[in-house]
């Protein structure tokens, strides 16, 4: 399990985002049975360039949390058959770990957000990575059974690995 942890700002939190990111993100490979060794990159912004990457991506011209780009493309959630399908796209020659895909945060909303539901920095950037890593491992949602599916699924891990609203 690899996870590639970039800053682009100056934010600087009380807590380690690598071992934020791995915690959370073995455990949601774990969750959701993922048989592969896996890579993700994650990108720390802020609000001015996650607008930016929402617009061009997305084309979406407004902040947002966090964005999430899959590198799979799933017929149903966590099924991660589809990988060896699409094995030379799909895993990096190097180390033949599953690329998983990219998470971008924008630090500016893990502080706003945080203060705005009234638990920590910390907690806020694990729902977000948890909230991304499901994404990546093809859950959406758009629909309302998706939304509480997911919702549940982020509540599960992170009371799993103690990381609650405090």
């Amino acid at each position: 399990m690899t996870s590639y942890v970039e800053n682009e700002t100056t934010t600087v939190f009380a807590f380690s985002e690598e071992e934020t990111v791995n915690r959370v993100m073995e455990e949601v490979l774990n969750s959701e049975k993922c048989p592969y060794e896996v890579e993700i990159n994650v990108l720390l912004t802020n609000n001015e360039k996650i607008r930016e990457y929402n617009l061009q991506y997305r084309g979406i011209d407004r902040e947002t949390d966090v964005l999430s780009f899959p590198n799979l493309t799933y017929e149903k959630a966590a099924d991660f058959d589809i990988a060896a399908k699409d094995e030379a796209d799909c895993f990096n020659p190097e180390t033949g770990e599953l690329i998983l895909g990219d998470i971008i945060v924008s630090v500016d909303k893990v502080k706003e957000q945080a203060g705005k539901y009234g638990h920590s920095e910390r907690r806020e950037f694990a729902f977000l990575i948890a909230h991304s890593m499901l994404h990546l491992c093809g859950y959406d949602h758009m629909e309302e059974n998706e939304e509480w599916q997911m919702e549940e699924k982020q509540r599960a891990v992170l009371e799993k690995l103690g990381i609650t609203r405090d």
